[in-house]
Parts: C-alpha cells; sequence; structure tokens
C-alpha cells in the first residue's frame, strides 16, 4: 500500500534494557567498549550520538539534535518503559529474531519485546550459553558430547535458528573439520577442571568450539556467526568471514544457512562468500547505526557483490530500544537512497528496486528462516 514503510525483519537483534537510565548508563550502551569514558570526552560525540539525537528525539518529542543532556532527561522524564514503547513500536518491524545468549537477565526476554513493540519475536539460541550450562550442570567429560545434543534439542525447541560467537572465544581462522569423539570428551575434561577452578570460566576451546558448530549444523538451522565489528573481545584480524572458506566449503553440500552478521569492515569479503557459496547470507547489523552519516556508503559496498536472495536487514540493537528504531530507519532510508540512485542513474528499474527492497527487508528472512512455518 502506498504511504507503507518497507516491511522490515529484523534476524538478529536483541532486547531492550528494562530498567531506567542516567546519562552514563545510556553511553555505555552507545558503544562496543567496555569501562568509564575518557576524561572530558562523551560517546555522544560518535557518530551514533549523533544519529541518536538527530532521528530518535522526535519520536521522544523533543528537537531534531536537541542537546544530549536534555535528550537524557527526556528519557527520564518519559521512564524506560514508555521509552521502549515509543521506540520499539516506531521501528514498525514486522518480526524480530531475538538472540537470547547474551546478559538475558538485563534485558527484555522475546516475549517482552513483543509485547512492546507490537511485533512477533523468535527465539536464536546460543551454542555457547547452552554449552556452558550443560558444563555447569553435572555432566562428565564422557557424556558432554551427549548432554550438550540433547540440552540443545530442547532449547531449540520452537527456535528459528542457531548462533555462534566463535569469533569473540577463539577467531574464525578454526579447523573446518569435525572433532573426533575422543578429542571432544578430552576437552570437555578439561572445561570441567576449569570450572571447577573458576565457575566463571568461559567455553573457549577449539575443539568444542567447533563440536558445538557441527553440532548446530547437525540441527538443520540456520547458523549465525558473528563477524567482524564488536567489543574488545574480538581479535579484528580473526573475524575476517573469509578465513572460513574451508569450513564453508565442508558445510557446501549439507546446505545448512551460514548467516554472517555485521561483516564490517569485512562487508565486501561477506558479500564475495555470499556471491560464490549457495548457503551464505550476510547483513551489516549494528555497524549502519555506528558509522552513522556514512551509513548510505557502507551499504552501497556491501550490495556490489552480495546477490539480492542473499542480503538480509538486521539490527543487532542491544539495550537501547533507540538502537532498534534507528537500525529500521536508517536501513529504510539508506536503502531508498542507494537503489534511488541506481534507478537515476538508467542502472536499474524502479521495480527492480522495490523487489530488492523487499527481498532484502524481509522476503529472504521468512524464506531463510522458514518463518512462515515458526
Amino acid at each position: 500500500m502506498a504511504g507503507q514503510p518497507l516491511a522490515l525483519i529484523d534476524h538478529h537483534v536483541h532486547g531492550a534494557v528494562l530498567a531506567d537510565l542516567d546519562r552514563s548508563g545510556v553511553e555505555s550502551l552507545l558503544t562496543e567498549g567496555p569501562g568509564p569514558r575518557a576524561a572530558g570526552t562523551s560517546v555522544f560525540d560518535s557518530q551514533l550520538g549523533f544519529a541518536v539525537r538527530r532521528w530518535c528525539a522526535p519520536v521522544l518529542d523533543l528537537e531534531p539534535s536537541v542537546p544530549a543532556d536534555e535528550y537524557v532527561e527526556r528519557r527520564i522524564e518519559l521512564g524506560a518503559a514508555e521509552v521502549n514503547r515509543r521506540l520499539l513500536r516506531a521501528a514498525q518491524v514486522q518480526a524480530w529474531l531475538v538472540d537470547t545468549g547474551y546478559q538475558a537477565g538485563q534485558v527484555a526476554t522475546p516475549e517482552q519485546l513483543a509485547e512492546a513493540s507490537g511485533a512477533p519475536a523468535h527465539e536464536i539460541v546460543r551454542l555457547e550459553a547452552v554449552a556452558e550450562r550443560v558444563a555447569r550442570g553435572g555432566t562428565s567429560a564422557a557424556d558432554f558430547a551427549a548432554s550438550f545434543a540433547a540440552a540443545l534439542a530442547v532449547a531449540s525447541r520452537g527456535a528459528v535458528g542457531l548462533k555462534s560467537i566463535v569469533a569473540y572465544r577463539l577467531g574464525l581462522d578454526f579447523e573446518p573439520g569435525r572433532p573426533g569423539a575422543a578429542d571432544v570428551a578430552a576437552a570437555a575434561g578439561r572445561l570441567l577442571r576449569a570450572i571447577d577452578d573458576d565457575p566463571a570460566a568461559r567455553l573457549d576451546d577449539e575443539v568444542l568450539l567447533r563440536h558445538l558448530i557441527w553440532t548446530g549444523v547437525d540441527t538443520g538451522l540456520p547458523l549465525q556467526f558473528h563477524v567482524g565489528f564488536g567489543d574488545p573481545d574480538v581479535r579484528l584480524h580473526r573475524a575476517d568471514p573469509s578465513l572460513m572458506h574451508d569450513f564453508l566449503l565442508a558445510t557446501q553440500s549439507i546446505a545448512v544457512p551460514v548467516m554472517l552478521l555485521h561483516c564490517y569492515p569485512y562487508h565486501r569479503q561477506a558479500g564475495y562468500l555470499a556471491n560464490v557459496f549457495p548457503h551464505v547470507y550476510m547483513d551489516l547489523g549494528a555497524v549502519l547505526n555506528h558509522v552513522g552519516a556514512r551509513s548510505a556508503a557502507v551499504l552501497a559496498e556491501a550490495l556490489e557483490l552480495t546477490p539480492f536472495s542473499k542480503m538480509l536487514y538486521s539490527s543487532d540493537a542491544f539495550g537501547l530500544p533507540e538502537l532498534h528504531y534507528l537500525g529500521a530507519a536508517t536501513f529504510r532510508r539508506d536503502l531508498a537512497r542507494v537503489t534511488g540512485e541506481f534507478v537515476a542513474a538508467g542502472a536499474w528499474s524502479a521495480a527492480d528496486a522495490e523487489r530488492v527492497a523487499q527481498l532484502v527487508g524481509s522476503a529472504n528472512a521468512r524464506r531463510v528462516y522458514r518463518l512462515d512455518q515458526a
């Protein structure tokens, strides 16, 4: 219908914070970097900070580009529940695919996100979170593989996809093959001993990470991988998706969809992989928010090689509902701008531009995640 916004399915997103936030709380969620800001600096003085003040302020009844102090004061005045409701509903997203594996107790559940936004939410299960629950739940090293498979089957019942954060825990240059049972049991023993010594120990063993990934492949569900841009746990040079080439070769015949998330600054490499491997897809995730006024240029670069049936929309929003709203609003604006320039130059027809927008905005996600069956 004319005048309706482009339909979007956010295929990788997190919940919004339910608690009220002061300025330091807001700023902590406007950056991937942890810890306090350096004296005399503000995260609002960034492309993302400017974008929030420019585009989110009117949703909160403020003038565009209002000063940061006034913006935060208005958030406090409205309260978290109303800020969340306004921004999530203004995003006008058709469905959310929610990664529940990160700080689950601090942000809205998929059900709470659905209620606040008025749009359905589906779960994406994080492999490492399930495995760490199994490791802390009393399994033995010999039983770890079977216990994990059983726990994953339960956790993914009703979920539409899985996710691995191997890029954070190790890097994408992992050995591509499925590890043997004896190696998995030995690695599980090392993990269990590490947890005995330190209950906060994380699963970062290469053998176990590979085992989780291959167990995920066995489910047949789409498998997401964090790629590129992220917090300081990522070693950026080891988060280049081209390092996964041999793994993609090994899984090509299985045809489980591999979803490359975020990708910047390796979005051109991700586009190449989506171009040459039939089971690979990509998105730009949070980076369009973070690069602010340069977001259309990054989107145009991603569209150079990525087949239009292989790119999806996501915001990777976490914590601040501003990121959920800004991701959707920015993506709609940028896609219209980039494809509009192609049409104006005579390279594309208007009908083709509209069809690509529908594919990338929602149709690809609906098909790959089989949402009509969810």
